[in-house]
């Protein structure tokens, strides 16, 4: 995929401000063995020249990649590793902060199931300080290496798999309310009381709306976007969505947030489905959840057509797939809070691997 330059290059005092930046990248991860090494040698690469520390939040890995890094360690300087025992990523962000933030002005954090363009760090540096912002979010373009995988991030990549946000689409640079977390402002990340530890998923929404409230502003900048790798079957990305709505409806239930009409849409899925038996007696009952499965299956035909003939009838699959976790989840979490049941852990959590997207 094509990587855009920062527009006309960077003049000669803003490149010697941003390689004298201190920064503290961030990876969270639990067993990442097929990946990690290959992951931080991208990072020593695409921060060579900076002040950095390299900090890998390792969750309990047992496949191995504990090993991994204490080798890449002994050999790296700049690399240390430390041990999260909450496993998920929110608390091994801000775990990574409080041990080795203290002098590092910006905080970069890295996903384990992505790639990243060259000039990354030093785009976003350069953007946050052109535009003053305390946040700097970055678009995501999904790409599959199987059938399914393509289909799923045909589906991600589209209006009907993302409802249209801003950083899973192309368009202007702008301030938002939210995006993919790429750069932070330390003092502001701390200020605003860093990521909420309560979450597995969702948590960067979360902190976006503390983190206005508090007169940050995010900017989405389109200098620079990364590559995400999509979850590889059927249950691993129900899992995944099952968890994303949960995160939201927290979201939108601790902040009493207005639901936007793209999150609100895939939200009638699960009911929609649980009307599904009352169609012999109430023919209506059938219509909603027939209209949704006829327009995943025809959109996702049309998108998947494009991605690959495999991936045609494959694509409209997973569009359900994902609307019905997003839409179980969502509703799975507003019960719980309805109904809160002390000691039976809620239906459809699924242990922490899943916290790591």
């Amino acid at each position: 995929m094509d990587r855009k330059q920062p527009v006309g290059g960077a003049q000669p005092e803003e490149k010697g401000a941003v390689s004298a930046a201190k920064v503290l990248v961030v990876i969270p991860c639990l067993n990442e063995r097929a990946h990690i090494e290959n992951l931080i040698a991208e990072m020593l690469g695409i921060t060579a020249g900076l002040d950095r520390l390299i900090a890998v939040a390792d969750g309990g890995s047992t496949d191995g990649t504990v090993e991994i890094l204490a080798a890449i360690a002994r050999r790296e300087p700049c690399v240390r590793v430390i041990s999260n025992p909450r496993k998920i990523q929110s608390a091994g962000v801000n775990l990574a902060v409080r041990a080795f933030g203290e002098g590092r002005q910006w905080l970069v954090r890295i996903d384990a199931h992505a790639r990243y363009p060259k000039h990354y760090v030093t785009s976003l540096i350069a953007e946050a300080r052109r535009t003053g912002a305390a946040s700097v979010v970055v678009s995501m373009v999904s790409q599959g290496t199987t059938s399914f995988e393509r289909a799923v991030a045909a589906v991600q990549n589209s209006l009907l798999g993302a409802g249209g946000s801003p950083h899973r689409r192309s368009g202007k640079a702008e301030f938002v309310d939210h995006g993919h977390h790429a750069l932070f402002d330390s003092q502001r990340f701390l200020a605003a009381g860093g990521y909420d530890e309560s979450l597995s998923h969702n948590e960067d929404a979360e902190f976006d709306i503390r983190l206005s409230r508090a007169g940050g502003k995010i900017w989405l900048t389109r200098e620079v976007d990364i590559v995400y790798f999509p979850r590889s079957t059927p249950v691993a990305l129900y899992r995944q969505y099952v968890n994303y709505g949960r995160g939201r409806a927290k979201t939108i239930l601790r902040h009493r947030t207005t639901p936007k009409l793209r999150q609100m849409l895939p939200a009638c899925v699960a009911p929609a489905i649980l009307a599904l038996p009352l169609a012999p007696w109430i023919p209506l009952a059938g219509v909603p959840a027939l209209f949704w499965s006829v327009a995943c299956l025809l959109f996702g035909a049309r998108l998947g057509l494009r991605a690959g003939r495999r991936c045609a009838l494959v694509a409209g699959f997973a569009a359900m797939t994902i609307h019905t976790g997003w839409s179980v989840g969502f509703w799975l979490e507003l019960l719980a809070r309805l109904i809160p049941r002390a000691g039976t852990p809620a239906i459809g959590s699924f242990g922490a691997e899943d916290a790591h997207s």
